[in-house]
C-alpha cells in the first residue's frame, strides 16, 4: 500500500521562499504552474504549492527585486516567467544555507538520527 504524507501548511508556508529560490536558481526562467508541478514531481506529491501562496510570494520577490518577469505569448495564452535576478540569485544562495543550517540545528534539537524517513 502506497501512503503519501503531505507536510503542513504551516511548514510550507515557512519554506516556500526558500524552494521557490532554489528553484529559481537551477534554471533560467519558469512560469507559475510550473512551478508547482516541478514541486509535487521531486516531492512525490508530498509538497503541494496551491496559486493561492505561490503567487502572492512571486509578486512580493517581484517588488523586492529578487526575480524579474517576463510574459510570452503562447498561442492565445500569456504566461509569465520569473527569472533571478543578480540579488536574487544571491539571496538564494543565502536561503539554501540558512534552511540547511536549520535542519542541521533541529536534528540536534530533536535528536534525530540522520537517513532515517519517518513516517
Amino acid at each position: 500500500m502506497y501512503l503519501c504524507v503531505m507536510y503542513s501548511s504551516e511548514l510550507i508556508k515557512g519554506t516556500l521562499k526558500t524552494i521557490v529560490l532554489k528553484l529559481l536558481s537551477e534554471t533560467e526562467k519558469m512560469y507559475g504552474y510550473e512551478i508547482t508541478q516541478k514541486v509535487k514531481e521531486l516531492t512525490d506529491s508530498k509538497i503541494v504549492i496551491t496559486e493561492g501562496a505561490l503567487y502572492p510570494l512571486l509578486h512580493q520577490l517581484e517588488a523586492e527585486g529578487i526575480v524579474t518577469t517576463e510574459t510570452v505569448n503562447i498561442g492565445k495564452r500569456v504566461r509569465k516567467y520569473y527569472t533571478l535576478t543578480q540579488t536574487g540569485n544571491e539571496r538564494a544562495k543565502e536561503k539554501i544555507y540558512e534552511f540547511a543550517d536549520f535542519i542541521n540545528t533541529m536534528t540536534i534539537l530533536l535528536d534525530l538520527k540522520p537517513n532515517i524517513k519517518y513516517v
